[in-house]
């Protein structure tokens, strides 16, 4: 979600009709941008694409600069009549959340650990207590001062010292994630000299309390490539490289086991995995591979005890499986089952404690925690009584512990942090998320799954929430969600910013489509590379589904989703434009083809398992197929906001930029579409927390505005 901060003077006011008859372009005598095309012919396998929006990625380009301040302007005088919503939405939304807010604190390595935030301030305050809670607060960073004078800021990867003397921590003031790590002395508060620029802002400390470990970025790629060591009082510049992911499919990161014995480097790509182990008390050894790297093997470790525990998909574990193995013998010869692969269940993650092991499962799309003691004097899974809810472990950073920490949330409960007692399964709510306002009472909304038919028969779960007594009868209007790639889930979950829809008349939809991870592992496996297509006509035989079951109707349903979801966005209303009366498509990734040829833009070469290499042709050919800017045709478009921000490193600005331009070159109709770029920020949006309510008031407003709904 990127927004603009551009102020215009409004040059009309006026207001949509309910039945979204009058078009605001035929209200008010603006015209829409437009755009030079200069012709580019890209070539590949014999094959000609013409591209004359090309020249947009020039960055530095003023033309391309004055083109998106252009579409800005346009957007922000079409939408002047919807200003005073946006404000009023933004206030009420920012009236839900509890300004003076602090997390649950957590206990490590002797000190509790808090983060809070103030009245009517943007970033977090980190703070800390030894032993106690009733002890003196230490402020480890107050990121409001930190980020005055910068219109982005992001502070992340928190890591202190074993002796809980210094602490490093990433900083990026631009939004492209480029970090550079500091290191703050924590006795005297001054933020030392070094600096270490290019990074992905984590460190790792070794035992020693003096060496960091850290990981690179490609300067042009952005590509996690390089793990340096950095020793205590140095310059960065004399840093020793200790690794370099030679092949570019592959990213890498390293970081230290709960038990604290080892720094472990990962390899990563979509489909295979490879670590290097090294013991923390000698930061100056060489790290020892655990087992090499397989196309298709894909593990994950964590240590006990004189044993590794490995979560892999070996010898054909399709949902996963946990294996185990002794710390000198770490080769998959040496691997032995622990909890068997099981074709119904995913194994998700596991946490390790001195005497349980905590398993996180998911069986038929829903979450489930397995709670083992070593021993094998109990195993048990605990008890949830709904199919819209969403739980996972949370921060329990401490070994010797007989607290699990978990998180639970449903699409109609508000977030909870509990403790639970795995010794005496006593349970203790510690915080759940306070709605303010006086207005939220859960019982007045409804959410349950149901299950939409896909073209091919496969049954595709989708979640859904509403308030109570809405009668089903096609003229409510609905919100689709989805994102559909990577394997990520989107698990139902609450949102305060949502009762601003739900209390509106909305029901909220998000589609489990094949691409996610919901039902399993081969859910994911169903929607990637020659098989994509099926997360655009889940999505679609999901709205098909709901118009027939008459949540809502063609004039009512809206589409929206970002990153890979706004490649879905695309996608969606090229095959199937006449089921939506809107789309929200947040920093879209549309011109697939393009981007995944280029190996030069950042994350391409590690996509390669995910949407295919289109060197090669099959995949060319495929890609070319759906592909959303290479797909825009001469018919009618719902109405569109399209978003993106100008320093994104993950979607590239020129991406949305192109696709509007050659949309606003050939649509037939006479709907609305914007281009709102965030001249600013980049993937994440702006960096304030509340910044981000203004980004959601204003795709609130868009939809509103099309439903004719005016407060």
């Amino acid at each position: 979600m990127k927004y603009s901060a551009i102020v215009v003077i409004a040059s009309a006011i006026f207001a949509i009709s309910c039945n979204n008859k009058e078009n605001p372009k035929k209200s008010m005598d603006i015209t829409p941008p437009k755009v030079d095309k200069i012709a580019k012919n890209l070539e590949m396998h014999g094959d000609v694409r013409e591209d004359g929006y090309y020249w947009l990625n020039e960055r530095e380009n003023a033309e391309v600069i004055d083109y998106l301040e252009r579409e800005n302007d346009y957007y922000a005088k079409m939408t002047a009549h919807t200003k005073d919503f946006q404000k009023d939405l933004f206030e009420e939304m920012k009236g839900r959340i509890k300004e003076d807010d602090e997390s649950v604190p957590y206990k490590l390595n002797g000190y509790f650990y808090i983060t809070r935030y103030e009245t009517g301030k943007d970033y977090p305050i980190y703070t800390r207590k030894k032993e106690t809670l009733d002890a003196e607060e230490e402020i480890l960073f107050d990121v409001n001062t930190m980020a005055e004078g910068h219109s982005y800021y992001n502070l992340n990867g928190i890591n202190v010292s074993p002796d809980n003397k210094l602490v490093s921590f990433g900083v990026d003031t631009v939004s492209r994630r480029k970090y550079t790590i500091y290191i703050k002395n924590l006795e005297s508060g001054e933020i030392l000299k070094e600096n270490i620029p290019l990074t992905t802002g984590g460190a790792t400390w070794a035992n020693d309390n003096k060496t960091l470990f850290y990981t690179k970025k490609d300067e042009v790629t952005l590509r996690s490539n390089e793990i340096y060591r950095h020793t205590l009082g140095t310059s960065s510049d004399q840093d020793v490289k200790v690794y370099t992911e030679e092949d570019d499919t592959f990213g890498t990161y390293v970081y230290n086991t709960k038990s604290k014995k080892y720094i472990v480097i990962g390899s990563y790509s979509t489909l295979s995995s490879e670590f290097r182990v090294l013991n923390a008390d000698t930061p100056n050894g060489d790290f020892k591979i655990f087992q090499k790297r397989e196309r298709g093997l894909e593990y994950d470790i964590s240590h006990f005890g004189n044993d590794w525990y490995i979560v892999t998909n070996k010898d054909g574990a399709t949902n996963f499986k946990l294996m185990k193995t002794s710390e000198d013998k770490t080769s998959k010869e040496n691997w032995v089952d622990e909890i068997p692969h099981r074709k119904e269940t995913l194994l998700e993650d596991i946490e390790i404690f001195k005497d349980y092991l905590v398993v996180s499962e998911r069986t038929n799309g829903l979450n489930q925690i397995n709670i083992k003691r070593w021993d094998g004097k109990s195993d048990y899974y605990l008890p949830f009584d709904n199919e819209t809810y969403t739980t996972g472990t949370g921060a329990n950073p401490e070994f010797d512990s007989k607290i699990l920490r978990y998180g639970y949330t449903s699409l109609t409960t508000p977030s909870s942090t509990i403790d639970f007692n795995m010794e005496t399964k006593e349970k203790t709510v510690l915080k759940e998320t306070e709605v303010l306002g006086g207005k939220f009472d859960k019982d007045n909304y409804e959410s349950k799954r149901v299950w939409a038919t896909a073209a091919d028969g496969t049954k595709i779960p989708v979640s859904i929430v509403y308030k109570k007594g809405m009668k089903m009868d096609g003229t409510n209007p609905l919100y689709q969600y989805a994102y559909g790639s990577y394997g990520a889930t989107i698990d139902p979950y609450f949102s305060t910013t949502r009762l601003s829809l739900l209390d509106r008349g909305f029901i909220y939809a998000i589609a489990h489509i094949r691409g996610g991870q919901y039902l399993g592992r081969q859910w994911y496996e169903d929607g990637k590379l020659l098989k994509k297509k099926n997360t655009f006509t889940d999505f679609i035989d999901v709205s098909k589904f709901l118009i027939q079951e008459k949540y809502t109707s063609k004039n009512h349903l809206y589409a929206a989703g970002g990153s890979a979801g706004g490649l879905l966005m695309g996608a969606v209303v090229n095959m199937a434009p006449e089921l939506y009366n809107g789309v929200v498509a947040s920093v879209p990734f549309v011109d697939v083809v393009t981007t995944m040829l280029d190996d030069s833009i950042p994350l391409t070469t590690g996509e390669y398992d995910e949407w295919g290499n289109p060197n090669e042709k099959e995949y060319y050919e495929y890609m070319k197929s759906y592909s959303p800017y290479d797909n825009v045709k001469a018919h009618e478009y719902p109405n569109m906001l399209v978003t993106t921000g100008l320093h994104d490193s993950q979607v590239q600005y020129f991406e949305p930029a192109k696709w509007v331009a050659r949309l606003r070159e050939l649509k037939t109709d006479d709907n609305v579409l914007y281009l709102d770029t965030n001249m600013e920020a980049g993937h994440g949006g702006a960096s304030g927390r509340f910044e981000a309510l203004k980004e959601v008031a204003k795709q609130f407003a868009f939809v509103f505005d099309l439903e004719g709904i005016t407060k």
